[in-house]
């Protein structure tokens, strides 16, 4: 090697990168040459790592090799690995810009990323290298793992979902970006106090946060209040400009996302509320203390916490305030991007596709035509066109309660050229409805964005329709449903292509490979290879090994392996001793009445009944089982809190029950996150998804424990139903009504006198006469099965769903069917990937093709 390149290797390695773009720019060609050659270049062999790992200790963390503890150590490691991850989305990003493809942006305003070392470690297939690096420095992996914190950007699945997108486009090589916020405070922590639950501030961000790269030349200013002075350009057309207000700072953060098996990685950009001005000075000198910081105050506030509690008119404001900070910034941020090619703006469709996850980005809808009509000088027609071809629009429920709305005079205080902007387009839009459905006024009220109450409200999801050129819903029932309920008569007027389905998928690498690799790698042996986490139909070919006693014998030790290590976290959080040898019944996922994790408790009363009535020579033949349940109750959902409360009362009066010895445990696992998770469900034998009929949109948990070889106890509901024709009746146990007869049902409740299941009456005596503590305490509970008509229909469904759990315990008597079952069910659920779910919104929605990284 000649001297001059030896020389620049070794120059190149010290750059920083925040200064590589001020350097190249004095570089000559031959140097250029040999930056392509080497300045990229980090080493993944083992002595690199460890290399890597002491510099970042010494340096980054500014400690001596005798001061590291496990935290320190995980520090050291997650630098290291994000040196290697920058290099990968250097490339990516050359790459996208060289060949200038049009970009999906993926705007969700929750992104449950979980934690990010062994993921970003699995997917740049370091793992093992990296993890004898570690052991040989004195520390071990598992450890070292364990001392990051998720990251909690999310309440659940629809943040979950989004994670496993981006896990996907970047595997796929597709060019995507995530828009969300960064939020300071994520989903709360939650403790348990005399069973309640209780809330504490996830201080997810107190310590270095390694997988952010602070872009912090990257600052949009956003302005709310003010008012609209109108004007006359040069061509004599009126127009209107938004002025005056009060700004602050967007400032960005980039997390890289990498690809599994690819050079590609990708960024989701995470937005950061500040002051325009940190600080007054002359109000401190004044002795002002409190207000001298109160525009820092105001500004932080923005992205403090994830959803705010919007039960108030303050945080019904915030709450809006959020939602289009993060669109004003996502869309100058891509507007900009777009602006470097000098292309014409009938062309930006052509080069952008923004997808909405859920009603909470549509103002970005507005802000887009805003910015064309008002800034750009567009005319309003030639604009909407343009709106309307970039975005599409993802709806993930089919209950008219939880569609988003905004009061018009709270929009109008805070963005007043966005409320007229809403007010034309619902104007032009009912014009050409009258105009197809003359003098049909019942339907032009049904479908105007505006709804005519006290006060007037802006129907989001409805503007969401309209503004976009496509709207999925994300299961088949789910899709249906919304076509012939919430949005039926816009398929009247639009027709039904612009409305389908694209069944959610998640992730294989996160949620089987990581979460479960004692099964992964038992997968990777009975197919030869690792081709099945890039292609996971590829499963299929495990159905024979189904019927090998020796391969069953290994699945059942894996499963087993899996459920002793949840078994000994129970012990180490709750106290409680869970056998591993029981059937684990789990339900985690966020507790809401339509969710009916009260059916559930109520059928565990039922069981412990059972027990307690049964003689020592009869309990002889019963499964013991272990019920698992988790998930968080939103600060202000009182019902849901109470759901909890009784949880664990029930877990009390049961766990501490000597006379049923270890046949029924209840136990109820705090601060439910990915990275619990990724414990839970590798261990479930069977899993409950037991919401009403026509309630849940999709659900995604359900895809994860069957992944994992668990099987599903469930209602007709979501993607329970197509998880049901991949894997097969045998493999599933299905109970309830179909969504066709809620209707009837809630309307005999509502204006009959319908009985109460007496199994289900027995239950609520049994808590009514106090046998699981002070009962009034449960009375709003309970209410809403008599008062509130029993609107999510459990007494409808409790006896189905009593014999489901009989067919349950039968079927989990014989050990070897049932092994073969959950062989099946992994082998059977290679559709459910996002990987397929990206590649169908890449193809059908948003015109995209792969652009791979260099190698």
């Amino acid at each position: 090697m000649a001297e001059t390149e030896k020389h620049h290797k070794r120059t190149f390695t010290g750059f920083a990168h925040h200064d590589l773009k001020k350097e190249k720019a004095k570089w000559s060609k031959e140097t250029l040459a040999i930056w392509e050659k080497y300045g990229c270049e980090e080493s993944v062999d083992k002595e690199s790592f460890q290399k890597s790992f002491v510099r970042h200790v010494n340096t980054t963390l500014a400690r001596s090799s005798l001061n590291v503890d496990n935290f320190s150590a995980y520090q050291a490691t997650a630098h290291t690995v994000r040196d290697r991850l920058i290099e990968r989305w250097n490339a990516t990003q050359q790459a996208h810009t060289l060949k200038d493809p049009k970009r999906v942006y993926y705007f969700s305003l929750e992104f449950l990323l979980g934690r990010s070392l062994d993921n970003a470690l699995l997917n740049l297939g370091l793992k093992e290298q990296f993890g004898e690096g570690v052991k040989e420095l004195g520390f071990r992996m598992e450890d070292v793992l364990e001392q990051e914190v998720d990251a909690a950007l999310g309440n659940g699945g629809l943040g979950r979902l989004a994670a496993c997108y981006m896990d996907s486009l970047a595997t796929l090589d597709y060019p995507a970006w995530g828009y969300g916020l960064r939020y300071t405070y994520g989903i709360f922590q939650q403790r348990l106090k005399d069973g309640f639950q209780m809330e504490l501030p996830d201080y997810w961000l107190n310590f270095d946060n390694p997988w952010e790269l602070p872009r912090l030349d990257i600052a949009i200013e956003v302005r709310f209040g003010g008012y609209v002075s109108k004007y006359t350009d040069e061509n004599g057309r009126t127009r209107h400009r938004w002025e005056g207000g009060d700004g602050v700072q967007a400032v960005a953060y980039d997390v890289p996302i990498p690809g599994y098996g690819t050079k590609n990685c990708i960024n989701i950009r995470l937005w950061s509320s500040k002051p325009k001005r940190q600080f007054d000075l002359s109000r401190f000198n004044a002795g002002e203390y409190e207000q001298a910081v109160n525009e820092q105050m105001k500004a932080e506030n923005i992205t403090a916490v994830l959803y705010p509690n919007d039960n108030h008119m303050v945080g019904k404001e915030l709450r809006l305030k959020q939602q289009f900070f993060w669109v004003y910034a996502s869309l100058a941020d891509i507007i900009r991007r777009f602006k470097k090619t000098d292309r014409a703006w009938d062309q930006f469709p052509e080069k952008v596709a923004i997808q909405l996850n859920d009603t909470h980005p549509t103002l970005a809808i507005v802000e887009l035509q805003r910015i064309l009509v008002d800034q750009e000088g567009l005319d309003w027609d030639d604009a909407w066109d343009i709106v309307t071809r970039t975005f599409a629009f993802t709806n993930h429920t089919v209950l008219p309660e939880a569609m988003e709305k905004w009061h018009v005079p709270m929009v109008e205080y805070l963005l007043p050229r966005h409320m007229q902007i809403i007010f034309d387009i619902n104007l032009f839009f009912l014009q050409k409805v009258e105009k197809q459905f003359p003098n049909d006024r019942d339907i032009l009220a049904k479908l105007s964005i505006i709804e005519e109450a006290t006060p007037q409200s802006v129907r989001m999801a409805h503007l969401a329709i309209v503004g976009s050129h496509r709207v999925n819903g994300v299961a088949a029932l789910h899709s249906n449903l919304i076509k012939t309920t919430i949005f039926k008569d816009f398929v009247k007027f639009y027709g039904p292509k612009k409305f389908e389905n694209k069944t959610n998928g998640i992730t294989p690498r996160r949620w089987l490979h990581q979460a479960n690799p004692k099964l992964s790698n038992l997968i990777t042996e009975a197919l030869g290879d690792k081709k099945w986490l890039k292609d996971l139909s590829l499963l299929k070919n495990l159905e024979p090994h189904a019927k090998s006693k020796d391969y069953r014998r290994r699945w059942k030790a894996v499963k087993h392996s899996n459920k002793v290590r949840l078994a000994e976290y129970i012990k180490a959080k709750t106290g409680i001793d869970a056998n591993p040898n029981s059937l684990f019944d789990v339900q985690v996922k966020r507790i809401h009445e339509y969710k009916r994790q009260f059916m559930n408790i109520l059928g565990v009363i039922h069981r412990y009944h059972y027990l307690k009535s049964l003689t020592p020579e009869e309990r002889r033949d019963i499964v013991p089982r272990v019920v698992i349940f988790g998930g968080k109750a939103a600060p202000g959902y009182h019902i849901a809190k109470l759901v909890i409360k009784l949880i664990n009362s029930v877990s009390a009066t049961v766990n501490a029950d000597e006379s049923i010895e270890d046949l029924l445990k209840v136990v109820f696992i705090p601060d439910y996150n990915v990275s619990l998770a990724e414990i839970i469900i590798p261990a479930s034998d069977i899993s409950q998804h037991i919401s009403t009929a026509g309630t849940e949109a999709s659900g995604t948990s359900n895809m994860k424990f069957v992944l994992n070889g668990g099987l599903i106890l469930g209602t007709v509901d979501g993607a329970n139903i197509e998880i049901n024709e991949e894997i097969g009746d045998d493999n599933i146990f299905l109970f309830g009504h179909l969504a066709d007869r809620v209707d009837d049902l809630r309307h005999a409740h509502r204006y009959r006198n319908v009985p109460m299941d007496p199994d289900l009456q027995s239950v609520i005596t049994s808590i009514e006469t106090g046998n699981f503590g002070d009962s009034r305490i449960f009375a709003p509970l309970i209410n809403t099965l008599t008062f509130g008509k029993d609107y999510y229909l459990l007494s409808d469904d409790f006896g189905s769903y009593l014999d489901a759990q009989k067919l349950v315990d039968e079927a989990y008597k014989d050990e070897d069917e049932w092994c073969k079952k959950s062989i099946l069910c992994t082998a059977r659920m290679g559709f459910f990937s996002s990987d397929r779910a990206i590649r169908e919104y890449a193809d059908q929605i948003w015109d995209l093709k792969p652009v791979p990284a260099k190698a």
